[in-house]
């Protein structure tokens, strides 16, 4: 849990703007994100049950894939809901204590997304150029590790940026130009000196984004160069077919924290800004995935079984 909040009163309230700019857009808006929310439950949560069901996919690759499905559906619950609510209730408010939570959990999911990605970089790396040693290097024991420390590591991140906002003076109503609760705009309506809040989100993004990406950049070298290696063109053909959905997956989601973070703070620039926050807290949770199930045949194949057993 994140650390007591101090220098608040219970006179402290915080609204989400969302897009109320757009009054005729709420109700088309309300109803694209709730079906964009129930494919994105219906396909972690079933992704996850495929797995589990499915002793074929009792393998490493599969075993993090459940932990990023799950990942993907926290965070977008984290936040989604209150979405909605926001999108056909005129009452757009939010407690201090709800708001920073939200921003709690929604950090936590979100970086530890960002390793678990750097993760399976990793397990693929192993597949690939080390076949004959993949079970042995990849024990039940070290994977358990690589998750655990992506979400602890997760977890330090989101409790220190935590702690330093709850620091923070607030008084009466402020307005968040955003759907949720992000740290650059909680930071924004703040009364005090945001310099020491700024310069640690820029690091811990700065340090998670380099270090998750020189694993995943380096893992890509080394498959790279193994797969053109390979005397066989179907087994170069294989080899880039396992990686592809990872590498989408890869691209969608760093692509889009990059761009985010290399948008300038300014007014023309919120509307940027909520686009690129919903693309990768709402959309990406929904096309994870999509994307890894239909480039798999035991995947395709287990979901078929399912729907037939229940018919």
């Amino acid at each position: 849990m994140p650390p007591l909040l101090k220098n608040v009163t219970s006179e402290v309230i915080f609204i989400l703007l969302g897009f109320s700019e757009y009054p005729d857009l709420q109700l088309p808006l309300f109803l694209m994100f709730l079906t964009i929310y129930t494919v994105t439950v219906l396909g972690n949560l079933g992704m996850i049950t495929i797995i589990r069901v499915n002793p074929k996919l009792h393998t490493p690759m599969y075993f993090f894939l459940t932990h990023l499905s799950f990942v993907d559906f926290c965070y977008s619950t984290v936040v989604t809901p209150k979405l909605l609510e926001n999108l056909v209730m005129e009452d757009r408010t939010i407690s201090f204590a709800g708001c920073i939570m939200q921003f709690f959990f929604a950090c936590l999911f979100v970086v530890t997304e960002s390793y678990m990605l750097a993760v399976m970089a990793y397990d693929r790396f192993v597949a690939v150029c080390n076949p004959l040693l993949y079970t042995v290097a990849m024990s039940s024991k070290l994977c358990s590790i690589l998750v655990g420390a992506s979400y602890s590591w997760g977890f330090i991140c989101s409790l220190t940026l935590t702690y330093f906002l709850q620091k923070l003076s607030f008084q009466g109503v402020n307005v968040i130009n955003n759907f949720l609760c992000e740290h650059t705009a909680i930071v924004a309506v703040s009364l005090s000196d945001p310099y020491i809040n700024q310069v640690i989100i820029f690091a811990s993004a700065t340090f998670n984004e380099i270090s998750t990406l020189i694993i995943i950049l380096t893992s890509y070298i080394f498959i790279f160069i193994t797969v053109m290696k390979m005397p066989s063109t179907g087994g170069r053909h294989k080899a880039f077919s396992t990686c592809a959905s990872h590498l989408t997956a890869i691209s969608l989601f760093h692509g889009t924290i990059l761009f985010l973070y290399c948008v300038p703070n300014t007014k023309s620039s919120w509307l940027m800004v909520k686009v690129a926050s919903i693309f990768y807290i709402v959309v990406i949770p929904m096309l994870n995935p999509l994307i890894y199930s239909l480039r798999n045949n035991d995947v395709k194949k287990t979901f078929r079984k399912l729907m037939s057993t229940k018919i």
